[in-house]
């Protein structure tokens, strides 16, 4: 989760900060520039703004390996429309991208993404936030978010190159008008809708973000909890049937452009990552029934499918340190059998004990909780996690629903919205749940009543730490600087992010249906007013 789950004190621009204190003044948040320029530096770890400014004046001198690979991307491409410009070979690729990332992103893939962007890469590089292994900037129209491995030779994991919404030409949009004529009452599609108790700054976070990031939909949502404690868990395990606030939505958008249909709180999204919370309260529950232990090898409780390793334990894949690897195929049109996806055996390599994300480690816990269970996996998952906290509106298809479910969307060069393909994840366990953004709510403010005390508290204690700073938990991703945990999900079409704040109880979420990261809104929706 990059925004919210960051390490502090870590790189941001100082000039970045300076027009998010203006913005938030302008916002209503504070009453003098003073008061939001405090507020800023004290999220940031700091007692003062002179502070925060020494601190980033200092971390200036420390070079980021994230930021130099970005710039040597956009000073590569930046000639790619010059007939006479020779594109970089795989030898030269590879001094900046890891092996990993080119296999998921082939190099003519990666090629002509760029190539496609060439003009815009000649302008300049406006940097907002840059640690030793991440970086967020914009170029021209552009946003990049990229990061790095944590070990030498430090090259690239991950790369997002996107339009912002300054790139938006689609009239459908431009104009925020529903078309269609059997409509009477003006309603535009655009226009924000609310439900529930929904604060102001909710209401501007989702207008403000929608024209910025030239989104399609987006579906915000919150709560309030009762009973939450600092360790994120309630003591006695919380109140299955209530207990909490009922969630408000601020939706905006359409659920289709072409069919011209007004996003509405129970559409469902897919949410991709935050799946793997699901999975990990799953597993969890058959750990405290007593039929699982976090520190027993796997295999142990495998019977259709093994790993490679006889030593990889519960605990590891939870944390995406078994060193587990297997099909690269993460989307295809229909979720295939999964033992004709994983294998009989899943391999395993030498990065045992090392933090790698990704999906397999948690495709196998799905097929561990299937095993144990009797019944596949989506149905375990609804048994033991989505009926218990009353997740109505959530499920796990084989395809992509047509029912009350949002249509994804991509931007074209030219800036008009197109339908992405319909493609699911392949590893339901890993990424196949859809949801509203009021489920994603209801999980966050409920999953711990269904687990023992001390194991929900056990979920949420940092077992792996990252560069950036964050911890990994038992699938949840932990700030304990910023006190708060959650998971972001993004894949074809759409992207989700869940934030839980243990100190009040509350729980927000975002849903959109653009391949945009989407987590910096929710982190500026859970951010605490002043």
């Amino acid at each position: 989760m990059s925004e919210q789950f960051r390490a502090l004190p870590d790189r941001p621009s100082l000039r970045y900060l300076k027009i998010e204190a203006k913005r938030r003044l302008a916002d209503g948040e504070f009453t003098s520039l003073h008061d939001a320029q405090l507020s800023i530096a004290r999220e940031h770890g700091r007692t003062s703004w002179a502070s925060l400014k020494a601190a980033i004046e200092a971390a200036e001198n420390r070079p980021s390996r994230a930021l130099t690979h970005v710039r040597w991307v956009t000073e590569r491409f930046r000639e790619a429309g010059d007939p006479a410009w020779t594109a970089p070979d795989a030898n030269e690729l590879s001094e900046h991208f890891d092996d990993r990332y080119l296999a998921l992103v082939p190099a003519d893939t990666l090629v002509r993404t760029l190539r496609s962007v060439a003009t815009r890469l000649r302008d300049d590089l406006i940097v907002s936030r840059a640690t030793e292994v991440a970086v967020r900037a914009r170029i021209a129209d552009l946003r990049i978010e990229a990061a790095t491995a944590a070990d030498s030779p430090h090259l690239l994991t991950m790369l997002r190159v996107y339009p912002s919404g300054a790139r938006v030409t689609d009239q459908r949009v431009k104009d925020q008008r529903l078309t269609d004529q059997r409509l009477t009452d003006k309603r535009t599609a655009a226009a924000t809708q609310l439900s529930g108790d929904a604060p102001d700054r909710a209401v501007r976070v989702a207008e403000e973000s929608f024209s910025d990031l030239g989104l399609v939909g987006l579906v915000l949502a919150g709560a309030d909890g009762v009973g939450g404690d600092r360790d994120g868990a309630d003591r006695d395990g919380g109140d299955r049937d209530g207990g909490t606030a009922t969630p408000w939505t601020v939706v905006r958008g359409w659920a289709d452009l072409d069919r011209n249909e007004a996003l509405r709180p129970d559409h469902r999204f897919p949410v991709y990552g935050v799946t793997k919370l699901i999975t990990s309260t799953a597993v969890l529950r058959l750990v405290a029934g007593g039929d699982v232990e976090l520190d027993g090898p796997a295999n142990e409780y495998l019977r259709a499918v093994r790993l490679a390793d006889d030593v990889v334990t519960v605990r590891e894949l939870l944390t995406h340190t078994g060193g587990v690897s297997g099909p690269a195929g993460q989307y295809a049109d229909e979720v295939p059998d999964p033992l004709a996806l994983l294998g009989a055996t899943v391999p395993c390599d030498n990065r045992r004990g090392c933090l790698v994300p990704g999906n397999v480690g948690y495709a196998v816990l799905g097929q561990l909780i299937a095993d144990i269970t009797g019944v596949p996996y989506p149905e375990a998952a609804t048994r033991l996690v989505l009926e218990p906290l009353g997740m109505s509106g959530s499920g796990f298809p084989a395809s992509w629903p047509r029912a009350a479910a949002v249509t994804g969307h991509s931007l074209t060069e030219d800036g008009v919205f197109v339908r992405a393909p319909g493609q699911v994840c392949t590893m339901p366990a890993a990424g196949g749940l859809w949801s509203t953004a009021a489920d994603l709510v209801r999980f966050g403010l409920t999953w711990a009543s269904l687990l023992p005390g001390e194991l929900a508290r056990e979920a949420l204690r940092p077992q792996v730490a990252q560069p950036s700073g964050a911890s990994v938990g038992l699938g949840w991703l932990v700030n304990g600087t910023k006190n708060r945990y959650g998971h972001p999900g993004a894949g074809p079409g759409a992207a989700a992010s869940l934030i839980v704040l243990p100190e009040t109880g509350a729980a927000t979420a975002a849903c959109t249906n653009r391949l945009v990261p989407v987590e910096p809104v929710n982190a500026r929706l859970a951010r605490p007013a002043a």
